[in-house]
């Protein structure tokens, strides 16, 4: 019983990830709209749309990997015993960015660039993808464009840092990147497909859900014994033998 009520939750969290990238793609649309409009035509259609969904399915595989060590440290910190202090934490800056982005009217709340991330580089690799003009080329712009520096991107990792593991965290992630695979697709293979008016409002609407997510966190952390919603999350593994056998 023990094993399906912790599945059950993971599932739970797996459902935020990808609503999270659905309702937040709007802000990809900004962020990597000009690269995905950029990618190089194909007259052989089947190629052509085989390179827009190998570059989605690029992206989603870097945040993949991304989930995996945030949730790799996070199972040190469950193990330490801090995985719902970190989650508390972790949703109440969700929050408090969300708030201050809202209160102050302005959109492009998340572009967080660290300088230590060489984004020169990554430029340079996916230009020489781009050239390959093939859908092995645009499987690699895609994973590279998943390393560039995006706050949305970020924000989204905090619910793999409190996901319990590495392979949790691993598929929140890819959860989240396919949220972002229908708006990103559609730009992909066309710039007309979504108007500008429902981008505006869609990625006005990222620091509502970003509230949602950062609650949910912050609801996890409380392990306030709710089903599926804030469940006991302590580090705790001395009663684990004793939990599996119910």
């Amino acid at each position: 019983m023990y094993f399906i009520y912790t599945e059950l939750n993971k599932m739970e969290l797996y459902f935020a990830g990808f609503l999270f990238g659905l309702f937040g793609s709007m802000h990809c649309v900004g962020m990597c709209g000009p690269i995905a409009l950029a990618l190089p035509g194909n007259d052989n259609k089947t190629a052509f749309w085989i390179g827009r969904i190998n570059y989605n399915i690029g992206r989603s595989f870097t945040y993949m990997l991304m989930g995996g060590v945030l949730g790799l440290l996070g199972f040190g910190v469950f193990l330490a015993g801090y995985q719902e202090l970190i989650s508390i934490v972790a949703g109440g800056l969700i929050i408090a960015v969300a708030v201050i982005s809202i209160a102050s009217g302005k959109v492009n709340w998340m572009h967080l660039k660290p300088l230590w991330l060489p984004v020169e580089s990554l430029k340079k690799g996916m230009g020489r993808m781009l050239r390959i003009n093939s859908p092995g080329g645009l499987l690699g712009v895609g994973v590279l464009n998943g390393f560039l520096p995006c706050g949305f991107v970020y924000v989204a990792l905090a619910g793999a840092l409190v996901s319990g593991s590495a392979l949790d965290g691993m598929i929140y992630m890819f959860a989240f990147g396919l949220g972002t695979f229908p708006v990103m697709f559609l730009v992909s293979a066309s710039n007309k497909l979504v108007s500008l008016d429902v981008r505006l409002k869609m990625q006005k609407a990222v620091p509502y859900v970003a509230i949602g997510l950062g609650t949910l966190l912050i609801l996890r952390g409380l392990a306030l014994g709710i089903p599926f919603i804030s469940p006991v999350l302590s580090g705790d593994m001395s009663n684990a033998g004793e939990m599996m056998c119910h």
